[in-house]
């Protein structure tokens, strides 16, 4: 019996602009960084090339996102349509979006995981956790999965979507997710084959392309 896959290509969103980088910017629309983006023409093209040429292509509502997939298509990839998936945005982290870097400690309630601002525990005032996240993500990917089923989708989002891509793929919680690297510009790729997923890759980068 013949079991369709539904291939997904997660592309982390481009490097953002260094202000933006001093807070915790979340969901916030901040900007990228415009000279890391043309000093990384052929990273782009190079990404392009991996990817498939017939797929679905999805955005998150955040314009760092759309302006990722455009520098994929300025680069040689052809242009496609894209489709704004809002369940596939950042982690919100509510009330602490905009606080500096060097004061986000004196704001929560439990210590931050080592590799991202707060733990995957932490549900800040009109926001998520982690572990919230994976739950949004897990739902969307199945969704997805179900919307295209056989085809493949390449989603441009955001470092905590695909962390959580990965985690409700492989069951894991947040706080082992977390201390997965997932570069800026890097591809992950995930699959659903009948009703079992599985993880092909992650945090595949450019040479020379750091994994920030």
């Amino acid at each position: 019996m013949h079991v369709e896959t539904t291939r997904f290509w997660l592309i982390r969103h481009a490097l953002v602009d260094p202000e933006a980088r001093k807070f915790l910017y979340g969901t916030e629309d901040v900007p990228i960084c415009e000279d890391t983006l043309a000093a990384q023409t052929e990273a782009y093209a190079a990404l392009g090339r991996r990817l498939p040429q017939e797929a679905v292509w999805l955005v998150t509502p955040l314009s760092r996102t759309r302006r990722t997939a455009e520098a994929i298509f300025a680069a040689g990839y052809p242009q496609a349509p894209l489709t704004v998936e809002p369940d596939l945005i950042e982690q919100s982290f509510g009330a602490l979006q905009g606080t500096p870097g060097a004061r986000l400690s004196e704001k929560l309630t439990l210590p931050a995981h080592d590799f991202w601002p707060t733990s995957h525990a932490e549900r800040p005032e009109g926001g998520e956790s982690f572990e919230d996240v994976i739950l949004r993500v897990g739902r969307v990917m199945e969704r997805l999965a179900s919307d295209h089923r056989g085809r493949d989708i390449v989603a441009v989002c955001h470092g905590g979507a695909i962390r959580a891509a990965i985690a409700s793929a492989l069951g894991i919680g947040g706080e082992a997710a977390l201390r997965l690297t997932v570069g800026n510009i890097s591809l992950t790729r995930v699959e659903q084959r009948g009703q079992a997923w599985r993880v092909v890759s992650a945090n595949e980068t450019v040479d020379g392309v750091p994994a920030f």
